[in-house]
């Protein structure tokens, strides 16, 4: 990594795999999933972002998402740019904590496309946090047309 500005959020950068994924949401069936997240930064004051889901027993794509985190330099503040391949691309916007090496984040501003499936996602909000030296453990909250802001995803990943 070269940019100096990310040197807080270093602990993200890389690739990072789960086989435990775990998903929940009133209505739908509890589900699993395998993901591969990577953060990488090619000079700028962000990292790129991707991120790929499969089925564990299909190997079949489940979710994908493609974005930017970006930090304000000199600051603690974030914004997480992300596109969904359901139809929706989230602004997200929060602050890092250097000692608890702790990333959250919350909606600021989301878009939809015009035939996108129901219910619509109304909020997100995303907590990352390096919980071992090469441990991350990222829990997603959602809320939508028809559910309060709810934790639907949880995944503790290793560095690949």
């Amino acid at each position: 990594m070269s940019f100096e500005a990310l040197m807080p959020i270093s602990w993200l950068a890389g690739r990072w795999s789960t086989t435990e994924g775990r998903g929940t949401y009133p209505n739908i069936p509890d589900f699993e999933y395998h993901e591969e997240l990577e953060f990488t930064c090619i000079g700028q004051p962000m990292f790129n972002f991707t991120s790929k889901s499969t089925h564990p027993e299909k190997h079949t794509p489940m979710h994908q998402e493609r974005g930017f985190l970006r930090i304000k330099p000199g600051t603690n503040e974030l914004a997480f740019m992300v596109s969904h391949n359901f139809g929706l691309t989230s602004l997200e916007e929060g602050t890092f904590d250097i000692e608890k090496k702790e990333i959250v984040l919350e909606t600021v501003n989301l878009s939809r496309m015009s035939f996108a499936k129901p219910p619509a996602v109304k909020k997100l909000k995303r907590v990352m946090k390096l919980t071992a030296p090469n441990t991350l453990e990222i829990v997603l909250f959602m809320e939508t047309d028809n559910t309060p802001l709810t934790q639907h995803l949880k995944a503790v990943y290793n560095k690949v």
